[in-house]
């Protein structure tokens, strides 16, 4: 999805047609925090993701995937990542997995 995390909660709450409010008293927040992380001024807090998920009946695996991969373009664009430095990212993370499947 071309949107930030916030931008995709609010998408949902439109869709779903519901307050600031209302769904910020479901995610046990309020109003004003809830309108921070749908502007990008907050992150919103991957304890909360379960919630989110029972509120939009949404897949728990896939809103975390939104959420991860949020997380790292934001970091890609606030450290101005070049391809070359995700090229050897991309290896250190193949590397990590082998060492927890060496585990398994």
């Amino acid at each position: 999805m071309n949107a930030t995390f916030g931008e995709y909660i609010r998408l949902l709450r439109t869709k779903h047609e519901l307050t600031l409010t209302k769904l910020a008293a479901q995610l046990d927040l309020d109003s004003a925090n809830l309108s921070k992380i749908e502007n990008g001024k907050r992150d919103f807090d991957e304890k909360r993701l379960s919630k989110l998920a029972k509120i939009f009946k949404l897949d728990l695996k896939e809103l975390r995937n939104e959420y991860v991969t949020d997380l790292i373009g934001k970091k890609i664009y606030e450290t101005n990542c070049t391809k070359q430095l995700l090229q050897v990212a991309e290896k250190k993370a193949e590397y990590r997995r082998t060492l927890i499947e060496k585990v398994i």
